[in-house]
């Protein structure tokens, strides 16, 4: 794979998200989903795969089911608890994808049961759930097909998520808190800001 040895990027250009969004759109509505779901909760790879139906939608009373407004987690790495708004962009994305899997399901009670990023496959466990590795091929194989020349990885979709908020100004603070971050300084290293952006921003003032 391309620039596996580099270290993962956020995707930094609107343009290039919509051109993997709309590849992935394309070619698999499950990946497309994943990418715009992960590049605005700013969660991690192994925290979106660990998700069921049940943890982003939920049956009203006429058992329908609704997309959450809100994803209240436990992260893996940290066991932090995250408690994150799932915007609206998010919401309609995961609302399109879960009613095409509501075809495919006897009840709204079990797709509520069922991963959220579905594999066709069965992992060793028995479950049939992506894992981190799926997602970097699938991110990867997106990057290869819009001719991305930086590496893009399963960290950039929560890159992204930090270096997007940034970017319209969101104080680093509150982003590292959104991040779960120990400090403003690993924030803003994480999300790839350069000195030349840095430079940039003192010269403009």
């Amino acid at each position: 794979m391309k620039y596996e040895h580099q270290k993962a990027q956020p995707i930094r250009s609107i343009k290039d998200r919509k051109a993997i969004a709309r590849y992935l759109y394309h070619k698999n509505l499950r990946d497309y989903a994943l990418f715009e779901f992960g590049i605005r909760v700013g969660r991690r790879v192994s925290d979106l795969v660990s998700l069921n139906i049940g943890d982003v939608a939920r049956l009203d009373r006429k058992g329908r089911i609704v997309i959450k407004e809100r994803l209240a987690i436990r992260e893996k790495k940290t066991q932090k608890f995250a408690d994150i708004l799932i915007n609206p962009r998010a919401r309609r994305v995961l609302g399109l994808y879960i009613s095409k899997r509501k075809d495919t399901t006897e009840s709204a009670e079990a797709l509520l049961e069922e991963p959220l990023f579905k594999s066709r496959s069965v992992s060793r466990n028995g479950e049939r759930r992506l894992t981190p590795y799926s997602v970097l091929r699938i991110l990867k194989q997106a990057a290869d097909e819009c001719e991305l020349n930086f590496n893009v990885a399963t960290h950039s979709l929560r890159k992204t998520f930090g270096y997007e908020l940034h970017r319209r100004g969101v104080d680093i603070t509150l982003i590292q808190k959104l991040m779960n971050h120990a400090s403003p300084e690993i924030t803003l290293a994480y999300i790839g800001i350069t000195r030349n952006e840095m430079d940039n921003a003192i010269r403009n003032l």
